[in-house]
């Protein structure tokens, strides 16, 4: 391959980074997964180690104090720490969500208020889209933003926030012109301390237990008007122009999780004996596992496909299919860890059924990937909506 047409595949250093973030979270995550998961806890171990080696918001440029990671890396750190622990992965991913809106259009000074600390591991950052009556629906949210003077004052409820709770900054899209429909949605930051923001009790969940969803409760809060992201009324086409890049990074847990139970299978079935031979040896083992693999290198690499894509759009460039392929890649990705984790439970059988072995939480942590970040259903129609324009 020559320089201007170098070879199809991750870098050196992105090889080096998997290596280093693997070897983290073996050492330090992995150990904590199970009691995360069975005690429904925050990850605080597995957000020390992250921040500790400045891995927990990757992303962030060096401008505003972060490693300034491309969106590959992004990628590869989340699918890493993912197959340790799902829970964790939701460390550096909604750092990610949070705080793209305010990349893509935030001012400056907005950009330098926020980041920094993020970049820091001083705060986290969430992404507050959804109400209980506007999941699919986004553009059917009831929270309003109220223009008072400087200030803006928000009323409402945000519904299935990650890491809510915890995390200090949250991007809130709100109504400010109730007429215009889509284009009456504003997008702000909102402080946990700000007066007015409280949170419902934590959602008892089927999998990623140890990140707490909560609602986000906005009762007459009254923010500066600085704190707004970008133009009054931009706030959806930012919100989706954000999906587009952090669907990906949803593909990349659902990778993570995929591969942490390819993992552990395989290592079961060279070790578990049945009439008289590890029942790897055996043809239709030996079958689901190469279709468990296939599938996965397939997901992955349309996943990184997808993130490089993704890179060159933060960058200026336009790139007219990265909705199609953020789309394709997250459902392809979260269907196929939905597969490879209920393959990995049968593998182990009667065992994969119980909370000793950890593809059971793998399979129950694979299931929102198929759900968050808009449903596998809304991507099918994104899709098609693409290619149907």
């Amino acid at each position: 391959m020559s320089a201007d047409f170098p070879a199809y595949a991750p870098s050196e250093e992105h090889d080096m980074l998997r290596q280093t973030v693997r070897e983290l979270a073996d050492a330090k995550i992995a150990p904590f997964a199970a009691a995360v998961d069975e005690e429904s806890r925050f990850p605080q171990e597995a957000l020390d180690a992250l921040v500790q080696n400045d891995l927990h918001a990757v992303h962030v440029p060096e401008s505003y104090g972060g490693a300034g990671a491309d969106a590959l890396a992004t990628v590869i750190v989340i699918e890493e720490v993912a197959r340790a622990c799902a829970s964790s992965s939701l460390i550096p991913a909604v750092n990610k969500l949070g705080t793209v809106p305010v990349l893509l259009s935030g001012s400056e000074e907005l950009k330098r208020k926020y980041l920094t600390p993020v970049a820091k591991g001083e705060a986290m950052f969430s992404y507050a889209l959804s109400e209980a009556d506007a999941g699919s629906d986004a553009a059917g949210m009831k929270t309003r933003a109220v223009r008072d003077g400087d200030h803006y004052v928000l009323n409402g409820a945000k519904m299935w926030i990650t890491n809510a709770g915890v995390s200090e900054y949250y991007t809130v899209m709100a109504v400010t012109d109730p007429e215009k429909g889509a284009r009456g949605i504003t997008a702000f930051v909102v402080e946990k301390s700000d007066e007015g923001v409280s949170f419902a009790p934590k959602e008892k969940k089927l999998g990623i237990k140890g990140s707490p969803t909560r609602q986000v409760i906005l009762e007459n809060v009254r923010i500066p008007a600085d704190r707004m992201i970008g133009a009054e009324g931009t706030g959806f086409k930012t919100a989706l122009a954000t999906l587009d890049h952090t669907r990906i990074t949803i593909a990349a847990q659902a990778l993570g999780i995929a591969q942490g139970a390819l993992d552990y299978a395989v290592g079961y079935v060279k070790e578990r004996k049945q009439f008289g031979k590890p029942i790897g040896d055996f043809q239709g083992v030996q079958f689901m596992l190469a279709d468990m693999a296939m599938r996965l290198e397939g997901a992955r690499q349309l996943t990184y496909h997808a993130a490089i894509k993704s890179e060159r759009a933060m960058h200026g460039e336009k790139i007219p299919d990265l909705t199609f392929v953020s789309s394709a890649c997250k459902c392809l990705a979260s269907d196929v860890a939905m597969d490879i984790t209920v393959d990995a439970v049968q593998l182990l059988g009667g065992y994969g059924y119980t909370r000793e072995f950890p593809v059971e939480r793998m399979m129950r942590d694979a299931k929102i990937t198929q759900i968050y970040e808009g449903t596998n259903q809304i991507q099918r129609m994104v899709m098609a909506r693409q290619l149907l324009k």
